[in-house]
Parts: structure tokens; C-alpha cells; sequence
């Protein structure tokens, strides 16, 4: 992944955060900062997936990850994935019919 270099204004709150996590997962405060970036990107994305706006490949391709990747992400963060219960009853009307 290329890395690009930005100028930011980092809330204090949000740089307390950093620091905390540095000292608890024994990282420097850039990377802490980076990997808290990273959980709010999957965080959003996986938002997007849930509600359908954008799907589970194209949220692979946004994280630089795999689509089981994407699904073990989901079920660590709470997120539910694939057919609406709607989704799933127009699915199983139009399979009666076809019948």
C-alpha cells in the first residue's frame, strides 16, 4: 500500500487516543494514529456494505483485503451482511413461482 504524505489537524482527544494506544500495543504514535485511521476506514466501509450503498467486492477492493476478509471483519464487528430479511422474502415469493 502506497503511503502519502498529508498535512492534518488531529483533534487533542484523538491524539490521546494515539498516545494510549501506543504505549498499550507497543507501537509509535504515527503507526497508532495509522491503524486508527484504518478502523474507522473499516468501520465506514463495512457501513456502506451493510446498507447496501456499495458491495462486499468493491468494499475488498477498499481495503486492500479479501472478500473472506471482509466477511471475518463483519462478524468481528457486528455487521450483517447479504440479503435484507425483505430481500429474502421477495427471493423465496419469486421462487414459489417459478415453480
Amino acid at each position: 500500500m502506497a503511503a502519502v504524505s498529508y498535512p492534518l489537524r488531529i483533534p487533542e482527544e484523538i491524539l490521546a487516543l494515539a498516545k494510549l494506544r501506543s504505549k498499550e500495543e507497543y507501537v509509535d504514535q504515527s503507526t497508532a494514529i495509522r491503524q486508527l485511521l484504518h478502523l474507522g476506514a473499516e468501520e465506514y466501509v463495512l457501513g456502506l456494505v451493510e446498507s447496501g450503498r456499495i458491495s462486499i467486492g468493491r468494499a475488498s477492493e477498499l481495503l486492500k483485503t479479501s472478500v473472506q476478509d471482509v466477511h471475518r471483519l463483519a462478524e468481528k464487528h457486528g455487521v450483517r451482511l447479504g440479503a435484507t430479511v425483505e430481500q429474502q422474502r421477495k427471493s423465496t415469493e419469486t421462487m414459489r413461482r417459478l415453480k
